[in-house]
């Protein structure tokens, strides 16, 4: 079954709509790109994935460990490269309340570190990942 449905809409902006939940969002083409840079470019929700990713894995390893992760937040900047135009380097800064034991702090690192959305990124885009706890 198909996850997803994109429309171009003209103008360089498409729409995207999850088909189980009919949730949507627009993107446009960043201005560095010929593009508005009204909403995330595709490259954007690319980036942002990884966060996502990494929050919604380390949530469900912690809700098992009975450690509170909510109000954690992902600060996540991309870096885009010229030649060829790709995503050169993700940094994703994490910035996680509360104060787990040392055992649990390293096993939900390697829980954010080995998401399928960054283990999906092509081995060449530079990830650079920091853990903030307590903040």
């Amino acid at each position: 079954m198909p996850t997803s449905t994109v429309k171009y809409l003209g103008a360089l902006r498409t729409e995207c709509v999850h088909l189980k939940s009919g949730n949507s969002f627009i993107t446009d083409a960043p201005v560095d790109n010929n593009g508005k840079g009204e909403a995330f470019s595709p490259t954007d929700t690319v980036a942002t994935a990884l966060g996502s990713c990494m929050l919604t894995v380390m949530g469900i390893k912690a809700r098992d460990m009975g450690v509170a992760l909510e109000g954690a937040v992902a600060t996540i900047e991309k870096v885009m490269s010229a030649d060829p135009r790709r995503i050169a380097q993700i940094r994703v800064d994490l910035k996680i309340p509360g104060n787990p034991s040392e055992k649990e702090r390293k096993i939900l690192e390697h829980t954010g570190r080995t998401c399928p959305v960054l283990l999906s990124l092509h081995p060449e885009i530079s990830k650079d990942i920091h853990f903030h706890w307590g903040s």
